[in-house]
């Protein structure tokens, strides 16, 4: 899938950023379709969406040895956040567009873990790491059109790390004993690269909602060394202008 991913990228990035027509809802009858219009003619737009990231790699696996060791009683779970942001839609040709964005965007990763002692069980103690990521994206999207204002897209996405911060919290009895952040910005890459794709719907009236998924391509750390890349699941809610 990675390879997929990459050629279609690879595509894209040898597109020509020329608009030679844009795409608008025609009425025939009770259908709505799209078909080319004034070329030249760019819009722009608004988002804003739920993000479920998480890591994947050696860090992530050395994290599944830790749950096996412990029978379950450290769990790796989405950090939970949003983006939002604005792009720009830009016609190529008839049901085909060419849409670079830029977006804030949450990711990261979360980490669960109790005490794995039955004659502490009745604490309830419990420890939660947070791993909150914050990144400026940049994607690059092709977005063709595949039915009455429904299609799919993909495309190349740059990001800078903006803010790299790891939380601590620990508690037991649902006492807070531990509440605690730090920066961590050090050691991980300022700059990820990822391909991202997804399907979507537009509405006549330029309203917009989109699913998609963003595969990191290049390690999170500085070093390289930990082959571990971000995956962030994304909903989306929009409106072109």
């Amino acid at each position: 899938m990675q390879k997929i991913f990459i050629l279609i990228a690879a595509a894209i990035g040898l597109a020509t950023a020329s608009v030679n027509a844009q795409q608008r809802p025609v009425r025939s009858g009770n259908q709505t379709s799209y078909s080319s219009s004034t070329p030249g003619q760019v819009r722009f737009g608004i988002k804003a969406g739920v993000n479920l990231a998480d890591w994947d790699g050696e860090t992530m696996k050395s994290v599944q040895d830790l749950v096996d060791m412990t029978n379950g009683s450290v769990s790796q779970e989405m950090r939970t956040g949003f983006h939002v942001g604005g792009y720009v839609n830009i016609p190529v040709a008839p049901g085909f567009e060419i849409e670079p964005g830029l977006l804030y965007s949450q990711k990261g990763t979360v980490l669960k873990g109790k005490v794995p002692i039955e004659a502490v069980d009745f604490l309830n103690t419990n420890v939660t790491i947070t791993n909150k990521a914050e990144y400026i994206d940049l994607p690059v999207l092709a977005k063709v059109y595949v039915g009455e204002g429904f299609h799919i897209f993909a495309g190349p996405q740059v990001s800078y790390l903006v803010s790299n911060k790891v939380s601590a919290e620990a508690g037991a009895l649902g006492f807070k004993a531990l509440n605690q952040e730090w920066d961590m910005k050090n050691g991980f890459r300022d700059i990820d690269f990822a391909v991202t794709g997804g399907l979507g719907y537009k509405f006549a009236n330029g309203f917009n909602v989109s699913a998609g998924y963003d595969y990191g391509v290049s390690p999170i750390d500085d070093n390289g060394s930990f082959d571990t890349y971000n995956r962030v699941v994304k909903a989306s809610v929009g409106f072109t202008f």
